[in-house]
């Protein structure tokens, strides 16, 4: 019967194994998230929200903060927060440089970015190709995150902005200090245009008190294999 539903399930798209969770990158999240006693999630680059409503199917109770700036992401972001009282949305992207920027549209929308994706990228995952742009406004995260945080609040920072992370960060600077922990995404090849070495973005969060905790999978390349994206997970040790 097992086998049954596995055959199933493998020709409907699915893979079936067994949950183990010492080795579920998800299951450790929330393991940390738990261990940190986090209550505010600071969701930079929040697409329509698939982050958010991740963490509450698996758990995660407290306040929610979603940065996004594609209007169209926009609509079905606002309308999923609006059905949760712990969950805000700021229709803004987040920089180092206040003021305003060209978005680039991917058809997928998982891949805007305000860099210029490279051909590598598209190779892999075509619909991940821009299909135009849009004029939005950036804020530093320094200037506005009094707005959403308090005192005593257990914060993460999750950036999942296609390349440019290392810029929110650079705008982050003050915050950083009172952050426990940042999920950030690493690309393990360059697949957006001027986007830095993975290794740069590690070392700059390790010179600022953080340990890498856990590490997810995001994207590979479908026809070799080889991983070209992953989520670090970083704490402050001993918090």
């Amino acid at each position: 019967m097992k086998r049954l539903l596995k055959r199933l399930a493998q020709r409907s798209g699915f893979d079936v194994i067994r949950f183990n969770p010492r080795s579920s990158s998800v299951a450790r999240r929330i393991k940390l998230f738990r261990h940190h006693r986090i209550d505010l999630v600071l969701d930079v680059g929040a697409s329509t929200g698939g982050y958010g409503l991740e963490l509450r199917g698996t758990g995660y109770q407290g306040r929610i903060v979603s940065f996004e700036p594609s209007s169209a992401c926009l609509r079905v972001l606002q309308a999923r927060a609006a059905r949760d009282a712990q969950w805000d949305v700021v229709p803004v992207a987040l920089g180092d440089v206040p003021g305003q920027a060209t978005l680039n549209l991917s058809h997928n929308r998982e891949s805007s970015s305000l860099l210029r994706i490279r051909p590598r990228h598209t190779r892999a995952y075509p619909g991940a190709a821009y299909a135009g742009t849009e004029t939005v406004a950036v804020e530093r995260l320094d200037t506005v995150f009094a707005q959403y945080h308090h005192d005593g609040a257990r914060t993460v920072l999750k950036i999942d902005t296609q390349g440019y992370e290392q810029r929110i960060l650079a705008g982050a600077e003050a915050s950083l200090p009172q952050i426990a922990g940042v999920q950030v995404e690493l690309s393990l090849v360059p697949l957006y245009d001027d986007e830095p070495p993975f290794m740069d973005l590690v070392a700059y969060l390790l010179a600022r008190g953080y340990t890498l905790m856990s590490v997810q999978p995001v994207i590979d390349d479908p026809d070799t294999g080889q991983l070209l994206q992953v989520d670090g997970l970083f704490f402050r040790a001993g918090t």
